[in-house]
């Protein structure tokens, strides 16, 4: 997938462009039901999958003070977007004076002039141009004018919630990761560089992997039912976010407890996927109270994958063809 920023980094246009434009934090099921169609149009007309994006989000420039914590660094939002089949991802820098185009000319002059869009896939919800005065049908209007295909993607509701973004951010920040992946189609994911810490959960019999986060949007301070990603495998964990209350810590740090595992590794980076939320992060007092504590979050952590292997087995069974 290529990874355009600004228009004069394309030195050639797109052979039959299908079009979106957004943010696309978190790639969301949402998102996913759009980028389907995107994909599915241009593999049709032997085209292009491309995502019009900017930098930064548009409300660090309009309204900072209401800006959202993004839920995925660019990099995972790339990956993402190539695992969805996106061809090439075109970065437009976001700027006060572009926010003033008029709809109309934002059509024109960035969708019609500068990508040529062969067609345009959108959600119903969209919209788009100065002041956000254009919408759906106005973009209908257009593209019966400039002659392109336009696609309207109906918003996408599980257990009656209606999946996006800001949903997901309330969710990760209270904590219920699990519903957040019903609305991701994925665990939400943590990432960062490992370091090196000062070894007590080595001390109290339950090593741990550390990292500062990456993510903008976090779960708040607790402890979670995790798989972590290691040298591409996964490894269920137990995992604390938190400053680590008992040791008089203050630096928010991911430490991740990989269950079963116990090969010396350092990593320079991971990947932490969060399933449900154990309880609240909380200051013991003793050591030898929070390693109890310890104990019994790992053993609920077990218990959670325990079932959840029996709910695979389950589903494995019913779906396999009678004998």
């Amino acid at each position: 997938m290529q990874v355009l920023r600004g228009f004069d980094s394309l030195a050639r246009p797109f052979p039959a462009p299908v079009v979106t434009v957004g943010n696309f934090d978190g790639v969301h099921l949402g998102h996913r039901a759009i980028l389907d169609k995107v994909v599915a149009e241009a593999r049709a007309r032997h085209g292009t999958a491309v995502v019009l994006s900017f930098d930064p989000h548009p409300s660090r420039i309009l309204a900072p003070e209401r800006a959202p914590r993004l839920l995925t660094t660019p990099e995972q939002k790339f990956a993402l977007l190539e695992a969805a089949g996106v061809d090439a991802v075109l970065i437009t820098p976001f700027t006060l004076e572009f926010s003033r185009l008029s709809p109309q000319a934002f059509v024109e002059e960035i969708v019609h002039q500068r990508l040529n869009a062969a067609a345009v896939c959108i959600g119903a919800n969209f919209r788009f141009g100065h002041r956000q005065a254009g919408d759906a049908a106005l973009l209908a209007e257009l593209a019966k004018q400039l002659g392109f295909s336009l696609h309207v993607v109906e918003p996408v509701v599980v257990r009656g919630q209606v999946v996006s973004s800001s949903v997901i951010r309330r969710l990760i920040s209270e904590g219920d990761v699990r519903a957040a992946a019903r609305l991701l189609g994925r665990a939400f994911a943590l990432t960062g560089g490992v370091q090196r810490g000062e070894g007590r959960g080595r001390q109290l019999g339950f090593p741990t992997l550390n990292f500062v986060p990456d993510q903008e949007c976090l779960p708040p301070n607790g402890v979670y039912v995790t798989e972590t990603v290691l040298n591409g495998d996964l490894h269920p964990s137990a995992t604390n976010v938190g400053v680590r209350p008992t040791f008089d810590g203050s630096r928010l740090l991911v430490e991740s407890h990989l269950l079963d595992f116990s090969d010396n590794v350092q990593p320079e980076r991971l990947e932490v996927l969060f399933h449900d939320r154990l309880r609240d992060e909380k200051k013991f007092p003793s050591a030898d109270a929070l390693k109890a504590q310890i104990a019994a979050d790992v053993t609920a952590a077990r218990r959670f994958f325990a079932q959840k292997e029996r709910c695979e087995l389950q589903l494995a069974k019913k779906d396999s063809p009678a004998q």
